[in-house]
This record gives structure tokens, C-alpha cells and sequence, in this order.
């Protein structure tokens, strides 16, 4: 498989948002002339809101209502100067009632995100690492990876996994000062909380740990004066943590808060912090409307607030108790979360509560992963008992229905967010389909298989018999591959879908950027298969091509593209499968909705090359058919070094040129770390050098010399296709001979010369391809993986040396 284009997040969340947003589920308007919490308006619907992050409604609290517009008629709508200089007359005194609630020296920011953009790299010094847990806050991640430039050490850990923290500080406990951990205190999505007594206790293990929560979301509903959930369990603010809050979401009004028990480091963070020192400051009714909600956080009131959201966050916990709802994470947070799987499904759920009167979030990626896409619902005090039971009762009403409309079930559902579930009896679907799953080619009709699927790159019937004889009974587990067989067909048994599938450890970094490869190269140099998964593919990495045929104008065409998806999600667990990814598409491809539907990403892969041949009768005139400028080339970059070298083709060769072979194959593939693959076993060359189907191109100085300048690996599939598989070449001597030129010249030479009518050329280099009349197609990936963990990981480690 060639190199993988790097993947573009942005362009990848926009495609994502788009779809949503098509879907008429994201980037809405609210209407309407006042607004008060309790409803909203969406395309002059009015709705229930349970989608708010305003917990205690204090937003529309007459207080801070008052407050903001006595403020505005004062001092007007902003107070345009930096703080450094000076800060609006509000300012002080609100500092002085947010340091009462905390009980210590505070910091007031703009917002959360440029409070961590002016926070983190005051506090985190050079000789320091900072360590992610992998949900914490974008904008945490955000500020964060700013250091890479002061070349500060960046680790990201699974979610709340605390064997793997204690792992990175023993890593860098020897090196660095202080080991830097950041983490929510209540995460956004799914409502779950970090363990914050562990944490602790970790710290009085390992003195360097540092501290550093986002508790935005944990906020004003609970804890001593609304102060939040982290404070709330630590007791009293200790100087190995940071704590940020927020003066916006549940406390009503606008910015941010950062408490800091360490005096001299408040001081450093206070004295220059970037935004903290050149961002406007917050507008007087800001300010104001702040110091009202800070009133009633320092009052008896604010328990009072706290107690009658309880009361409403226990009776929707209760309602929910009654179904069988797939609610990812139960705690006494007011954020809940309901896993639909498949983006489509979360699509169709959403819509259906919005007809039914019932406005709530979508979660989609990035801020899950695809396939985790679900309804985040909100409780706030707004929200009345009666339409927390209504909403309870539209979403036990509709999700089946939503599961229907989107061809899944709830099996799938659970299975996505590693829940127990059996299917019942009532809700396995029948189907018009007849599938065959076969674990070897010898059990697949030999001419049914090269009929519909021969052709094209190795994987006609005898080239994935080599292929399995290759790759089982190996020593190594990244040689020891799995294949499936599917075939799909209507009950009068023509084929409508036929693929093969592969099982195969993989480098997580396979399609990374070169130089984070490379970094972590060295760690396995210790252990060879660090940050290794094992990958569900359509094709394997030695095949590439269009891996399956579908009959798209089949009437129950979509039935079994739908069914494939689902065969590959059920093979997942009991494969170890963490990724799932089909390969080689065109950009206009018919499945491109429904795999964003079943929450795959899309990725693009390099430019492949195929030459036509057909009707050529000789190298001259395929020469003579170029464009004038690739002619120029010819005669230019490849004709002047013909005479220089001897080319043979050779079927079979000795131990000792195959030993060459090998050689020159393992220094191309050791300087591609831009595809960062395993290589492959001593036993597939000398399958290939039995072989009839294989044969070596190749280029010496001399014509008896036993020097290889280089190889090209070459199969013939059923006559039909070339495929000059791969490519091996001594690298002292590749420009004096160009010796890559050459090769793809004597490559369709050779094919001219055997009369076949194609060459698969694959990906990569097709700017060289191109000069030699190859037509180049775009072709697309599409990915699904468990979690972002790994996207996250490999995003932190750029830019790191």
C-alpha cells in the first residue's frame, strides 16, 4: 500500500459538519423575539431546551439582568483598554467576591480559551512535559501543543487511564521538573467526572505531578459557593493544582476564572500571560452581571439552586431507569449522553425529538469519535418535570424507530461504546440476502472470484493463494494475517457484492508524518510493537485497486452495502480489530453517504497510475504517442541512460541474487518513513521466485555483472494486468544510472512486449509516472476507528524532535 497523504483534520471536520449540517441538526438558528430557557425556537418550532449549559438558568436571572444594563448606562458597552494598563472600575471588586468564593488568589480571563492560551505557558516551564488525557477540552489540547516550539514534551494518555499516567510520570521523573497532567474535571460529552482522589493520591506518590483541571462544566452546580466539582473533592485548593473555572455556562454570565494556591507562580501568571496582558478585557455588563451571580454563590442561595436542579437531574436519571435507552454514562452530573453509533442514526434521533418538541445536542467528531456520534442532553432548572418525563418517553418512542429508518439495531449501538446487549428475537431483521463469509480462497469458486474480482493488482485467486501461504505460521505477529472472503448474492444467487477482508497488525504511525515515524522508531528499538493495533482493511497492505465489486443497480444494492458494513462491525471484537478501513476509492464514489452515515472518515491517499496499452504494438509507438513535452523527457531523462545499464527480466534466480533483491526492496522501504509499514517475510520472496505469475525486472551495470543497481517486482494477473508491485534499488548509484526512470520505462517495455493491455503502476511518484504517459486517478480512504485516541496522539507528537 502506498504512502497516504497526511490527513487534514480541518478538512476532514468540515466534511463531517457539513454533513450535519445538511441534515439540518447542526449550526441552527434560534428565533424568536425573548428568549427564557425553558423553550427555544428552531425554524419557528418552539422547543423544550435540553440543550443549554446554563445549569441553574442563572442567565436569566433578574439580578445579573439588572446589573449588566445598570453597567452598560454607567461605563457603556465596553471598557476598550487593555488590563495591563488599567481595568474597569467593576473590575476590583468582582476579583475581591470570585477570591472569597475560592478561598484564594484568582485570576479573571476573557474567556476559558484564551485563558489557557495565557495560563499554560506561563506555568509549564522549558525543562518541564505536560501529559493529555485524550478528552480533555480542545482548547486545553490547544493551548497546550503551543509549547512544542520551546521543544517542551507533549504525552497523551487514554481517558482516565491512570496505569498509563503513572507510566509517563516514571518516564520523565528522572529528566524533567515538574510532570504536568490536564484533564476535565466534569467532561462535556458524556458527563463523567476525572478521578480526582486518585489523582491525588498519585501526587503525594510522585511529588513532580502537577494538576491542571478544566472544571467549566462542573461549575456553579455544585461544591462549597459553586465552585465546582474539583474543588469540591479536593477539600482545599493545594499548590500542585491549577483549577480553571468559568464565569460564563452555569454562573451566568461572561469569562473565566483560574484559581491559584502558589504564590509565586499566581504572581508569574498575574504579571504577563499573553492574552491575559494584551486581550480586551471583559465588557462592563459582563462584569457586572458576574458580580451579581458571584452575590449568590457567596449566599445560602446557591444551595438552594443546587438542591432543586438535583431533584431534577435524579427524576430524568430515574426516567431513564425505566427504559432500556443506551445511556453511556450514569452519574449526578446534568449532562447525559445517549449513544445512536452512526452519525445517520444520531441525524434521524435528533430530528425526530425536534418534530416531537424537544431541542437537544448532537455529539459528533471531533468531539467524539465518529462511530460514538449520540444526543448529549442538558438538565437545567429551567427544565419542568413534566417535559423531562415527555422527553424520557419521545426518545424510548423514537430511537427504535431511528435504529429502523438507518438500518441498524441496538446491538450495533451497544457493541460502539463496548456495552453488553443481546439482540431479542424480535429484533433481528430478515433479510433478502444470501452471505457467504469464507476464511480461505480454496473455498471460493476459483473462476466465480476472477470473473468478478480478477483483473486488477495481485488479488485474482492465485495471487491471494500466494498471499495466504505467505502470511500464516509466521514468527513474528505483524506476518501472520487473517483473511475473510465475503460474498453477498440475491436469493437467486447472482453476486451483487464481493470483497476480501484482511486482519493485520499495523503501525499506528503507518500513515503519520515522517518525522513523528521516526521518533517513534526509537521507542521500538525497546519495544517493537509500541503504539502497534491490529486493522480491519478491505484489501491488505499488499494489494492495491478497487477491492470490491458491487453491483450498484441492483435492487437490493444499498441492503448489501449496508450488510457489509455490518458483517465488518461484528467482526471487530473478536478480531481485536481497533480501526476499520476500506480502501482506494474515487472521490465521486456512490458510497461515500452511506459510509460518513455508518461513521467512517475520509481520508485522502495518493494519486494511483494505470498506463493503457491496448493496441500498442511496440515500445517506438508508444513513445511516438506521447505528448511532446514527456517525449523531451524520454529522450532527455531516460534514452541517454539506456546504453549505460543492462536489463534482464528474469522468473527465477538464485539464492544469492534473491538475497539482493531483498536488500535493495529493504532500503527503499526503510527510507519511506512517510509509510511506515512492517516489512514483509524472508518467505514472500521465495514464493515469488517459484512463482509463474511473479517476475524481476532487472537493471546491472554490466550484462554478467553480479552488481543489481535495481529490481522491479512484477505480477500478471490473468493476462489481463501488469503490476509492477515494488520496486528495490541501490541508492549510491541511483542517479548515475537513473535507475527508477529506467525501470518504469522497461516496466511497460516489458508489458508492450507480453501484450498486455494494462499496468496497474499503484500510488506514489506519479509526478515520474505522469512523464511516461500514466494516467493518474485520485482515490480516497475511509477509516473508522474505536476512539480518537490514537488521531489525538499522532496529532500531539507533530512538530515534536
Amino acid at each position: 500500500m502506498a504512502k497516504i497523504k497526511h490527513h487534514n483534520f480541518l478538512n476532514t471536520v468540515h466534511e463531517v459538519f457539513t454533513d450535519a449540517k445538511a441534515a439540518g441538526v447542526l449550526h441552527l438558528y434560534a428565533g424568536g423575539e425573548s428568549f427564557s430557557g425553558r423553550t427555544i425556537t428552531v425554524d419557528g418550532r418552539e422547543l423544550y431546551h435540553f440543550g443549554t449549559t446554563g445549569y441553574l438558568g442563572l442567565e436569566q436571572d433578574n439580578r445579573l439582568k439588572k446589573a449588566a444594563m445598570e453597567a452598560i448606562q454607567k461605563y457603556g458597552t465596553q471598557f476598550p483598554l487593555s488590563k495591563s494598563y488599567i481595568s474597569n472600575p467593576l473590575y476590583e471588586e468582582l476579583e475581591e467576591h470570585i477570591q472569597k468564593m475560592y478561598d484564594n488568589p484568582i485570576v479573571i480571563t476573557k474567556n476559558s480559551t484564551l485563558g489557557h492560551i495565557g495560563v499554560i505557558p506561563s506555568a509549564v516551564n522549558d525543562d518541564d512535559v505536560i501529559v493529555l488525557d485524550h478528552q480533555v477540552h480542545w482548547s486545553v489540547q490547544n493551548a497546550a501543543k503551543m509549547l512544542k516550539t520551546r521543544s517542551v514534551p507533549i504525552e497523551m494518555i487514554r481517558h482516565n487511564n491512570l496505569d498509563m499516567l503513572e507510566e509517563k510520570i516514571k518516564k520523565y521523573r528522572d529528566s524533567k521538573r515538574y510532570i504536568w497532567y490536564m484533564a476535565d474535571g466534569i467532561y462535556s460529552m458524556y458527563g463523567d467526572y476525572a478521578p480526582i482522589q486518585n489523582l491525588m493520591d498519585l501526587g503525594k506518590q510522585y511529588p513532580q505531578l502537577r494538576l491542571y483541571f478544566d472544571d467549566v462544566h462542573g461549575m456553579s452546580w455544585t461544591g462549597k459557593h459553586g465552585t465546582g466539582y474539583v474543588l469540591d473533592q479536593l477539600g482545599e485548593l493545594l499548590e500542585n493544582v491549577l483549577l480553571f473555572g468559568t464565569l460564563s455556562k452555569t454562573f451566568g454570565a461572561s469569562g473565566a476564572v483560574l484559581a491559584c494556591s502558589n504564590p509565586g507562580l499566581y504572581e508569574k501568571i498575574k504579571t504577563f500571560g499573553g492574552p491575559l496582558t494584551f486581550s480586551a478585557q471583559l465588557e462592563p455588563a459582563s462584569v457586572a452581571a458576574a458580580m451579581a451571580s458571584a452575590k449568590i454563590h457567596l449566599s445560602p442561595e446557591i444551595y438552594d439552586l443546587q438542591s432543586d436542579l438535583g431533584e431534577r437531574i435524579n427524576y430524568f436519571n430515574s426516567c431513564l431507569g425505566q427504559t432500556t435507552l443506551p445511556l453511556i454514562d450514569k452519574n449526578a452530573s446534568p449532562v447525559f449522553y445517549i449513544g445512536t453509533g452512526m452519525p445517520k442514526t444520531g441525524y434521524n434521533f435528533v430530528n425526530r425529538l425536534m418534530r416531537e418538541g424537544y431541542y437537544v445536542n448532537l455529539g459528533i467528531f471531533p468531539a467524539v469519535p465518529v462511530k460514538n456520534t449520540g444526543v448529549r442532553i442538558t438538565i437545567s432548572r429551567h427544565n419542568q418535570k413534566p417535559e423531562i418525563k415527555g422527553l424520557v418517553e419521545a426518545m424510548a418512542h423514537h430511537f427504535p424507530k431511528a435504529l429502523e429508518e438507518t438500518r441498524t439495531n441496538k446491538e450495533r449501538v451497544f457493541h460502539a461504546f463496548k456495552l453488553d446487549y443481546r439482540l431479542n428475537d424480535g429484533e433481528s431483521r430478515s433479510s433478502k440476502l444470501n452471505i457467504s463469509i469464507e476464511d480461505s480462497i480454496d473455498q471460493v469458486d476459483q473462476k466465480e472470484w476472477d470473473c468478478y474480482m480478477g483483473g486488477q493488482g495481485v488479488y485474482d485467486w492465485k495471487g491471494l493463494k500466494l498471499l495466504e501461504t505467505v502470511f500464516k505460521g509466521q514468527k513474528g505477529q505483524e506476518h501472520n494475517w487473517s483473511f475473510r472472503y465475503v460474498i453477498i448474492r440475491d436469493k437467486q444467487g447472482a453476486p451483487i457484492l464481493m470483497t476480501f477482508l484482511n486482519l493485520a497488525l499495523w503501525k499506528d504511525d503507518m500513515l503519520a508524518d515522517a518525522q513523528v515515524s521516526a521518533n517513534i522508531e526509537e521507542e521500538r528499538k525497546i519495544d517493537p510493537y509500541h503504539l502497534c493495533s491490529k486493522v480491519l482493511s478491505m484489501g491488505c497492505l499488499f494489494t492495491e485497486g478497487d477491492h470490491c465489486y458491487w453491483d450498484g443497480d441492483h435492487i437490493l444494492a444499498q441492503e448489501s452495502l449496508d450488510c457489509l458494513l455490518e458483517l465488518m462491525e461484528g467482526m471487530e471484537h473478536p478480531l481485536g480489530s481497533k480501526m476499520t478501513v476500506l480502501r482506494d476509492f474515487p472521490k465521486d464514489t456512490p458510497w461515500n453517504t452511506t459510509l460518513y452515515g455508518h461513521g467512517f472518515l475520509r481520508v485522502r491517499m495518493p494519486n494511483s497510475c494505470t498506463v493503457n496499452l491496448e493496441g500498442v504494438p511496440s515500445m517506438t509507438d508508444y513513445i511516438g504517442q506521447l505528448s511532446s513535452r514527456n517525449r523531451r523527457h524520454y529522450r532527455k531523462d531516460i534514452q541517454l541512460f539506456l546504453n549505460r545499464s543492462f536489463c534482464k527480466v528474469l522468473s527465477q534466480v538464485d539464492g544469492v541474487l534473491l538475497s539482493q533483491f531483498k536488500v535493495l526492496l529493504g532500503a527503499v522501504q526503510s527510507r519511506n518513513m512517510g509509510l511506515n509499514t512492517f516489512s514483509f517475510p524472508e518467505s514472500l520472496f521465495d514464493c515469488m521466485n517459484e512463482s509463474p505469475l511473479w517476475e524481476f525486472i532487472v537493471l546491472t551495470p554490466e550484462v554478467d555483472s553480479e552488481k543489481v543497481l535495481g529490481v522491479m517486482f512484477c505480477y500478471t494477473n490473468l493476462d489481463q494486468v501488469y503490476v509492477p508491485a515494488f520496486v528495490g534499488m541501490d541508492y549510491e548509484n541511483l542517479e548515475d544510472y537513473a535507475t527508477y526512470r529506467q525501470l518504469l520505462y522497461r516496466t511497460i517495455e516489458r508489458a508492450i512486449e507480453r501484450g498486455i493491455p494494462k499496468i496497474d503502476f499503484g500510488m506514489t511518484a506519479t509526478f515520474e509516472k505522469r512523464k511516461l504517459g500514466a494516467l493518474v486517478h485520485k482515490k480516497y480512504a475511509y477509516l473508522q476507528t474505536g476512539d480518537n485516541y490514537i488521531l489525538e496522539l499522532l496529532g500531539v507528537m507533530e512538530g515534536q524532535h
